[in-house]
């Protein structure tokens, strides 16, 4: 009896130190990220019986329990993932922000300055100082515009480099989960039901620390292992087995980096869509979402800058009497073909995408996405638009979508694509073409006069030219006469057409010769693109002379049209101005950033929130560990005196004779 009095109390004894030492390690890792506590599981000896009834053996370590709840780990997980998301983001597009918004060194100022260098020169025309002022803010208009552009390719670049440095340490996290897989594997099996607890929360902690990086669905597997997937379920680690991401180029973009995924040693590219969550998700969701729209709305604005300012020079009158040409140069349209479309043997069979601006006052801030399928092109934004057929195929002429006109050759292999960048370059190639201040087309081409001699009070207003001129202006000198008795306006070229609009409406085409030109005061009067109205009213034998301008280095009239392109309805089909446009860019980015920032503030609350219920379950009490050493040390020495006891029991049967 002394015996089994002695194996309970040695058993007490051991379950004790087995207490006492998981409670020191509870302390001891008390700060240890990923930690969870662990508690000793005791279970009764077996009794044995003696006839009388049963008596209990003392007790055993069931198991070395590690308290660790699967549901709030994933919820802590899907948390950490998305606030990482919401910070990448932010870090990102704040630099946008203060960098558009800035008011010294954000576009407005700059816009603002140029236009008001052209009202001085239209207030002052044949100023050397006033011309010389307007070259030097289109200089500064342009190195803003360079500058933003410039900046918004060095995001770009460090988006490339954080990209790729993401993918290294998820890699990196892959292998060490699939290795911690593996030892816990050996373990698990070596020891039977056993788990070795502290390589667990080291492999949890790996798994919430990629979570930071890329959003993981964690899947158990056998042998305590774990199955880890990103994306749409690709598989990263799979028990012993990691599999890798890879940086890859974009099909139809060599300077844009995206994520491959590998399978064996082929890379398959994923689209940025398919990788949500994490600090990776949320540079990719900036690049897509915020960088590439900021980037083609301030091209846009370069553009509709460029193509209207200069479609309006063009119909000037220089300093030396000549025709103005191109103010600002304009930015091609990027043009990419997918790396991925079929070969082709014979370059003069290959297929061709063309796209050039025609229209910037339609334009958009998408980028397109040109493909070949049912033995057509169809054109649709990359952010999925509607698609629309090139028709017809073969082409005739481009076909203007947008305000882009996509001029394409040959059939291509079905699936074969473009893609198409129209106002990604058009701020960082927005230049200053005059470099001559006497070429400023200040002045109209042609000049009006209504002699003194006239008996009527009619007046022919100063004209103007419209595109057309360009095309084919009218011979000039122009003399109209003023008949009272048919009251028509004689003069005009003969067979030449007048097109005639009254109170704003559509122009009405008259031959002369053919139709008669009635005078109307108010109504315009095109010819060959040269416009002029009348005011008052003509007497019989009044005259009115439309010639060229000899003198254009004092006239203001193309100087006050171009003024008047600051506050006019331009861009956006008619509804923004070169202001408004930015504001928009300006306005767009600043409420994501605001947007961004509260997503933010509540991911954080409520990764503390989800965090506090699973330490509630995980996290080491240290007060209760404290209570947990007392209450061990007692059994301890509670199990002690039990051995004690039956050791002088044992002496006690020994003396006996």
């Amino acid at each position: 009896m002394a015996g089994n009095l002695l194996s309970i109390g040695k058993s007490g004894l051991f379950a004790a130190q087995a207490g006492l030492s998981t409670t020191g390690h509870n302390i001891a890792n008390a700060s240890v990220a990923g930690y969870s506590r662990q508690v000793v599981v005791q279970s009764s000896g077996i009794a044995q019986d003696f006839g009388y009834g049963f008596v209990g053996s003392g007790t055993q370590i069931a198991d070395i329990k590690r308290y660790s709840d699967q549901f709030l780990n994933t919820q802590v997980r899907n948390a950490q993932a998305s606030l990482s998301a919401t910070d990448a983001y932010n870090s990102q597009i704040s630099q946008i922000d203060n960098l558009l918004a800035d008011t010294s060194a954000g576009l407005s100022p700059a816009l603002k300055n140029f236009f008001a260098g052209i009202q001085d020169l239209a207030a002052n025309p044949s100023s050397t100082a006033a011309r010389q002022a307007v070259l030097s803010n289109a200089e500064s208009l342009a190195s803003r515009f360079q500058s933003l552009d410039g900046r918004l390719q060095e995001i770009r670049d460090g988006v490339n480099s954080q990209i790729t440095t993401k993918v290294t340490l998820i890699n990196s996290y892959a292998s060490q989960i699939a290795e911690l897989n593996e030892q816990i594997g050996k373990f698990t099996l070596s020891n039977g039901s056993a788990k070795p607890n502290d390589l667990m929360d080291a492999r949890d902690q790996l798994v919430l620390e990629l979570n930071k990086e890329v959003k993981a669905n964690v899947t158990p597997g056998a042998n305590n292992s774990l199955t880890v997937s990103i994306g749409v379920g690709m598989p990263l680690v799979v028990g012993s087995k990691p599999f890798e991401l890879a940086v890859a180029t974009s099909p139809t973009d060599l300077s844009r980096v995206q994520i491959g995924y590998m399978t064996g040693s082929k890379i398959t590219v994923l689209s940025d869509s398919s990788l949500p969550g994490g600090a990776l998700g949320g540079i990719l969701e900036f690049r897509n979402n915020t960088l590439d729209r900021a980037q083609n709305s301030l091209g846009r604005i370069a553009i509709g800058i460029a193509e209207t300012f200069n479609a309006q020079h063009a119909l000037g009158q220089d300093s030396k009497a000549e025709m103005g040409g191109k103010f600002f140069s304009i930015g091609e349209a990027v043009v990419g073909a997918s790396l991925t479309n079929t070969p082709v043997a014979n370059p003069a069979t290959a297929p061709s995408v063309k796209a050039s601006v025609v229209d910037s006052t339609k334009l958009t801030n998408s980028d397109y996405k040109v493909e070949y399928r049912s033995g057509s092109y169809w054109v649709s934004t990359t952010s999925g638009g509607t698609p629309v057929q090139i028709n017809p195929f073969p082409q005739t002429e481009p076909q203007v979508i947008d305000g882009i006109a996509f001029d394409i050759e040959n059939a291509a292999t079905e699936g074969d694509y473009f893609v198409v960048r129209p106002t990604i370059g058009g701020a960082a190639n927005f230049n200053v073409v005059v470099k001559d201040i006497a070429r400023i087309a200040a002045g109209a081409p042609v000049v009006t006069n209504t002699p003194l001699d006239n008996k009527g009070s009619a007046k022919i207003s100063e004209g103007s030219i419209s595109s057309e001129y360009l095309g084919g202006a009218p011979a000039l000198p122009l003399t109209l006469t003023f008949d009272e008795a048919s009251g028509e306006l004689q003069g005009f070229p003969a067979g030449a057409t007048v097109y005639v609009s009254s109170n704003g409406g559509a122009p009405q085409p008259f031959v002369v010769g053919t139709d008669p030109i009635l005078y109307k005061a108010g109504d315009n009067y095109n010819i060959g693109g040269v416009n002029v109205s009348f005011s008052g009213k003509p007497a019989e034998g009044d005259k009115f002379t439309i010639s060229a301008n000899p003198n254009g280095a004092s006239d203001n009239r193309n100087a006050q049209a171009l003024g008047k392109l600051q506050t006019k309805n331009i861009l956006d089909g008619g509804r923004a101005t070169y202001q408004s446009a930015y504001a928009e860019l300006v306005s767009f980015i600043g409420n994501k950033t605001r947007e961004v920032q509260v997503n933010s503030e509540a991911g954080k609350a409520l990764l503390g929130q989800v965090t506090a219920s699973q330490q509630e379950v995980s996290g080491v009490n240290l007060d209760e560990e404290a209570t947990n050493l007392l209450k061990y040390q007692q059994a301890y020495q509670a199990a002690g005196k039990v051995m004690q006891i039956a050791s002088t029991l044992f002496d006690t049967l020994l003396s006996l004779r």
